[in-house]
């Protein structure tokens, strides 16, 4: 008996929504105003010739607005997240090029100071000044000790 009885008075409860749902939904109109714009409302002015709508506007979601901002936000995020990772890599690409010119420089200078006899440098006068063996054998250790520093392939050794 108490299961029939609450059983009915969610079925009454039940039918009371749906009556007051479906009062909710008022009729919409459209029209054509006297300068020609089509306006909307739930009750047209008199004289004017307005057609009923099948349904009404269809419900607000109130979080839809809040919902999109976060999925802009979003999405700004992921862009600026992509951009640092794309301006990151572009730097560790320009330091990696710059790094292998200065090895390849550093390998070039080397070989010059061992193979050519005639290895000079410019003093402050503007005279050539050429180098003897022991300045030779200084550049190439300071050379060798840029190239490891670099962390570059060492060059080969006489």
């Amino acid at each position: 008996m108490k299961l029939r009885k609450s059983m009915i008075t969610a079925a009454g409860f039940g039918i009371i929504a749906a009556l007051a749902g479906s009062a909710s939904i008022a009729a919409m109109y459209k029209w054509v105003d006297e300068n020609g714009r089509v306006a909307y409302g739930d009750t047209p002015p008199a004289g004017v010739n307005a057609e009923r709508m099948s349904s009404g506007p269809p419900p607000a979601d109130p979080a839809a607005v809040r919902d999109m901002a976060n999925k802009d936000a979003e999405i700004r995020k992921r862009m600026q997240q992509r951009n640092d990772d794309d301006a990151k890599v572009q730097k560790d690409r320009v330091a990696d090029n710059l790094r292998l010119t200065q090895c390849q420089q550093a390998v070039g200078r080397i070989k010059s100071l061992r193979q050519d006899p005639n290895v000079y440098r410019y003093n402050e006068k503007g005279d050539k000044v050429f180098l003897d063996t022991a300045a030779r054998e200084n550049s190439i250790a300071e050379n060798n000790k840029l190239m490891r520093d670099l962390g570059c392939t060492p060059a080969i050794q006489p």
